[in-house]
């Protein structure tokens, strides 16, 4: 192992605590990272209690979904998912694209799940008169993006806890206040308004630049943006700059909506989450 890769031990739990009992219920966990040009996962598992037995499939945005359903009477789910994952360095690039590139038919044609605003990436047309002032005269896609995430994050603090998982775009713009799953909706949202095909991509974020082999860092799920500039490019709108080692993606979407590690129907009393549990660990 170098310094152009990090080989990381994740590992996630989440689940649902029942206030009596769930008679039943059918589970979607979007809690496995792939492997990429910038990742490989050397081994994977999600772990069930009560047992059940499990079915995976790739959805329609490239990511891995593992299925399974409860038949029997049961007062509390957990799901446990454990990867190893080696993040591999990607050579600096630089994208020429222009933005006048991105507006021919076929193109808008081609992204166009990630060019429509979504129920979390709606903002108001007067936001967009602002957008345009910001962005001026710069024609490229890359400076582009650079200028306008950096502007999300000097309007948007990060404080914990201000939103709902169902924010919108504009609320959270509105309130000025959010946390890295707000600021991505407002980044892609602005693109978007642009023309520029941006994607939410969640996964974790090891947040210690010196932690030595075999730290464990207890942390949460992260949240940032891709970017369309004649391939995709990954940017961090809540901690400035490109995606490095530290992020590990899991899954991509149009917004949060499209990637939530657990979700699921059932039947019985109501429920309430059991908290979430994210611990990584630099094993080389």
């Amino acid at each position: 192992m170098s310094g152009e890769s990090i080989l990381f031990s994740i590992r996630h739990v989440t689940g649902f605590n029942y206030d009596g009992v769930a008679d039943s219920s059918y589970n979607e966990a979007r809690m496995t990272p792939p492997s990429s040009s910038r990742q490989r996962v050397v081994d994977s598992a999600i772990v069930v209690h009560p047992f059940a037995v499990q079915a995976t499939y790739r959805d329609y945005f490239g990511t891995v979904v593992t299925t399974f359903d409860l038949q029997e009477r049961h007062h509390r789910l957990q799901v446990v998912a454990e990867a190893t994952v080696e993040t591999l360095a990607q050579p600096p690039g630089r994208h020429d694209l222009s933005l006048a590139s991105l507006r021919d038919v076929a193109t808008s044609d081609k992204f166009a799940e990630y060019l429509a605003s979504t129920p979390r990436t709606t903002m108001s047309p007067e936001v967009t008169e602002e957008l345009r002032a910001v962005v001026g005269t710069r024609v490229r896609v890359d400076e582009i993006v650079e200028v306008v995430t950096n502007w999300v994050r000097d309007r948007v603090a990060y404080v914990r806890g201000a939103t709902r998982v169902s924010s919108t775009a504009q609320e959270v713009w509105d309130q000025r206040e959010g946390v890295c799953q707000d600021l991505s909706h407002v980044a892609i949202a602005l693109l978007r308004r642009i023309g520029i095909p941006a994607r939410y991509v969640s996964g974790y974020l090891y947040s210690k630049d010196d932690a030595e082999i075999g730290e464990k860092v207890v942390g949460e799920s992260h949240a940032w943006v891709e970017y369309y500039a004649g391939d995709w490019v990954g940017i961090d709108p809540t901690n400035g700059g490109p995606i490095g080692l530290h992020h590990i993606v899991v899954a991509k979407g149009r917004e949060y909506g499209d990637v939530p590690p657990l979700k699921g129907i059932y039947h019985g009393d109501s429920s309430s989450a059991i908290g979430v549990v994210v611990e990584i660990t630099r094993v080389a």
